[in-house]
């Protein structure tokens, strides 16, 4: 890319050279040149009275002012002046034309070939008539170029300078842009070869590998978005460590109780009492929640849970959901306050899905309460949507795991027991029923005192058509 850059900006500097030396040329050729052909048909058209004046000064045609006119002639251009009889009586023409026309043209087709030779000239002709004091005096007949050639000394060197000015500024030009190609192309492809170099760093799994950024242009966006991305793929890597661990821990816990009963059972240790068989009920009950939950928790983040929506009451939803958890409420001694509008709040939605939704909110917060604490459950209805807020009384959370609370088995209590926590999927499975429901889900918490949940559903869903 270097290479390119740098190649790039030469031919692009070449190109400029070459478009101005030839801009300069067709000024010269065009413009410089109508220029001098409208001066040379003026000097023609003064030619009459000029020769009149010669005749009435001296009184006759004298040779030496006839050559004085000849000198001040274009070049190129031929008289031949002829008495009313029709006998010659001078032919002018410019005695330095040949020779400026022969050093004209081979400086011209040095320097850039712009002038031909004269055999290719296009001429004209005219006639003119000489009056005196007396009537007609002369006639001359002039042959002059249709076009004027640049054979001025002066205009040739004026010409060349130009060129040459050209050529040492397309120069100049050429080199700052080789120096100016060489320091661009190194500030663009030295960061770009440290992203390939970090890029393929983590592609053979050095996850930690970053770039320093410097700028604040588009490499610097680059390198910024690189590193961001590279930040999350070590998070999910780590994610992905900390999901094989806490499914193995999952899996192990109820399996090892399970395990131990039976051992227990065939060594006599233990009888095979109702209680003691209601116990590994309970540990194949997780096992089957944990498996339920895993399952649908990997299908809604494929998107390959398709939510059927029909009209939703929210009223009669969170009431059937709270007294299935009443037992559980009261065992805790909790005080329940159920606040719910008068009318029913009805929106669309998947009743099945929103059950396990608020089921597993208000779980949660039963399980995170304190003994003889508060549980509060408030539904509100907007023009737009309803709103659900899940308060309870309890330890909290704090700020710093708040960010990572509905990801896959993290708990802001590391303990795994059975009291501080279930499956450990609960609340990302919440998250992704609300994002199935176009709805938001926050949470606010104060250390020791209480947390609340606040779910926001809108009324309506639009479904696309398939």
């Amino acid at each position: 890319m270097r290479k390119k850059l740098f190649l790039s900006t030469i031919i692009i500097a070449l190109i400029t050279v070459t478009l101005s030396m030839l801009a300069v040329e067709f000024v010269f050729q065009q413009q410089f040149s109508n220029y001098l052909t409208t001066t040379n048909e003026r000097t023609i058209e003064q030619l009459p009275s000029r020769l009149s004046s010669l005749y009435l000064s001296k009184g006759s045609w004298n040779s030496a002012s006839l050559e004085e006119i000849s000198n001040t002639l274009p070049a190129g251009t031929t008289v031949t002046l002829t008495d009313p009889n029709g006998r010659l009586i001078a032919t002018l023409n410019n005695p330095m034309a040949g020779m400026m026309q022969g050093q004209s043209s081979a400086g011209m087709m040095g320097m850039m070939g712009t002038m031909g030779s004269s055999n290719n000239m296009s001429w004209k002709t005219k006639t003119i008539t000489v009056s005196g004091s007396n009537g007609v005096i002369a006639t001359a007949l002039v042959r002059y170029p249709s076009t004027a050639q640049i054979l001025n000394p002066q205009d040739v060197l004026f010409q060349s300078s130009v060129f040459r000015s050209l050529l040492v500024a397309g120069s100049l030009a050429l080199l700052l842009g080789m120096i100016l190609s060489y320091f661009t192309s190194r500030h663009l492809v030295t960061p770009l070869l440290s992203l390939t170099r970090a890029a393929e760093r983590i592609g053979q799994g050095h996850l930690k590998e970053r770039v320093s950024t410097r700028s604040r242009d588009e490499v610097g966006q680059l390198a910024n978005a690189f590193n961001i991305m590279a930040d999350n793929l070590e998070r999910q890597e780590t994610l992905r460590k900390q999901f094989t661990a806490d499914i193995a821990h999952e899996l192990r816990t109820p399996l090892t109780s399970i395990k131990s009963f039976i051992e227990a059972f065939q060594d006599n240790v233990l009888p095979a009492s109702p209680e003691n068989l209601t116990s590994i009920h309970e540990e194949i009950d997780r096992l089957v929640d944990l498996s339920s939950d895993l399952k649908d928790l990997n299908v809604a983040e494929m998107g390959t849970l398709t939510p059927i929506f029909e009209p939703v009451d929210l009223n009669h939803l969170l009431e059937k959901v709270i007294n299935s958890l009443y037992p559980l409420i009261q065992e805790k001694q909790l005080a329940l306050n159920w606040n719910a509008p008068p009318e029913p709040v009805t929106i669309s939605g998947d009743g099945r899905l929103l059950t396990r939704l608020f089921y597993n909110l208000i779980h949660n917060a039963y399980r995170y309460s304190n003994d003889s604490g508060k549980l509060i459950v408030r539904l509100t209805s907007t023009p737009d949507s309803a709103v659900i807020a899940i308060k309870n009384t309890g330890p909290g959370i704090p700020e710093k795991d708040l960010p990572y609370i509905f990801e896959r088995f993290y708990r802001a209590d590391k303990s795994r027991t059975r009291e501080t926590g279930g499956t450990g999927i609960g609340l990302a499975l919440v998250q992704q029923i609300t994002n199935l429901h176009k709805g938001t889900i926050t949470v606010h918490s104060n250390v020791g005192q209480e947390t609340e949940f606040i779910v926001k559903l809108p009324n309506e869903i639009k479904v696309a058509e398939k």
